[in-house]
């Protein structure tokens, strides 16, 4: 049976080991805090770790501004999701997720029998109108990857508050966010502030990405009790190790200095999408650390041209690449692959 079942692929490593950009990790190591915190966890690998991560949960509850018991923890957000299909949906119910959307919807919706209803992005960007009216009494789940992998576009604002309203308070609504602190569009709405008050709305975030810690895999869930104490029970017992919580709680305490550093990432990825643009490529607007390129059959070529180059990217075969924000020596090699390219998207 799991014959049926592709294994995940994640980001393949650069050709001589040149420049990684297809994995959308950060660039930048921990800081010297969270490097030092790291180091002093590991004294106690002898010991397992705190299963509730009570200690992170405090700390993420401090930060967002919301009740302990509104939140669940899990080995990155893509976990905590696998810990939603798990506690959420049966056989044979509905999950609504536009596509192409996060790679990981399909699987984990296959493995719990539940019935994938994929509706197909409009211009790069979620289509939240078709994804209201392909809501059926079956329908469980609904996703919304925002900013959305891989195609980097995000929605907010009143088309999203809409959406929110016209589905059923029975069905689950899961923004997915693992990019928000890269969002600079004012227009699009945080996630957050939008679950407060909609019991049937949840949201996930990661250590992964804006905080460096793709390694350790560590991400949380926002949502009301019901669903958040649902992902506790489904959560692998001492799935989050000692160092992660750590290095997580460590994280937060210096957001202020690591946000500096995602500050540089948008200064690149705006800088990368400014070239490609000038350079005749069409690119959506980004609100990630990556940007995408609609390249169709010309996406494989793409690929082997950037490994040839000794550069990693994340190709889809037959749509097009994803391209994550390295540092600006990588990106700048990235951008002359792309300038010598034939076939612009």
């Amino acid at each position: 049976m799991l014959d049926a079942f592709p294994p995940y692929k994640p980001g393949k490593a650069p050709s001589g080991g040149g420049h990684k950009l297809s994995s959308n990790e950060s660039p930048y190591g921990p800081l010297p805090s969270v490097a030092e915190a790291i180091a002093t966890a590991g004294l106690s690998v002898h010991r397992y770790p705190d299963n509730l991560a009570a200690g992170l949960t405090t700390a993420i509850a401090d930060r967002f501004k919301v009740p302990e018991e509104h939140i669940a923890v899990g080995p990155g957000s893509v976990g905590v999701l696998k810990q939603l299909f798990d506690a959420v949906c049966d056989p044979g119910a509905e999950v609504i997720y536009a596509w192409r959307s996060f790679e990981a919807y399909p699987p984990f919706a296959d493995l719990v029998g539940a019935t994938s209803v994929r509706v197909p992005l409009a211009g790069e960007a979620h289509d939240l109108e078709a994804m209201a009216r392909a809501i059926t009494p079956g329908t469980r789940m609904i996703l919304v990857c925002n900013p959305n992998n891989p195609t980097s576009t995000a929605v907010g604002g009143p088309r999203l508050t809409r959406f929110l309203d016209a589905v059923p308070g029975d069905c689950l609504v899961v923004l997915d966010e693992a990019y928000r602190e890269y969002v600079r569009d004012s227009g699009v709405t945080d996630g957050i502030d939008l679950y407060r008050d909609r019991p049937n709305v949840t949201v996930l975030r990661t250590f992964s990405k804006a905080y460096g810690l793709a390694g350790l895999r560590v991400g949380f869930l926002i949502g009301h009790p019901p669903v958040a104490a649902a992902v506790r029970k489904t959560m692998l017992t001492f799935s989050v190790s000692t160092i992660a919580q750590t290095a997580a709680i460590a994280s937060l305490g210096a957001e202020a200095e690591l946000l500096e550093r995602v500050e540089t990432v948008v200064r690149e990825r705006d800088r990368v999408r400014a070239a490609l643009l000038a350079d005749g490529w069409a690119v959506p607007p980004s609100e990630a650390n990556f940007v995408w390129l609609r390249l169709g059959e010309h996406t494989a070529a793409f690929a082997a041209a950037c490994d040839a180059a000794g550069i990693s990217v994340r190709p889809f075969p037959g749509e097009g690449a994803r391209v994550s924000i390295g540092t600006p020596e990588a990106n700048d090699a990235l951008l002359a692959v792309a300038r010598s390219f034939p076939h612009r998207s």
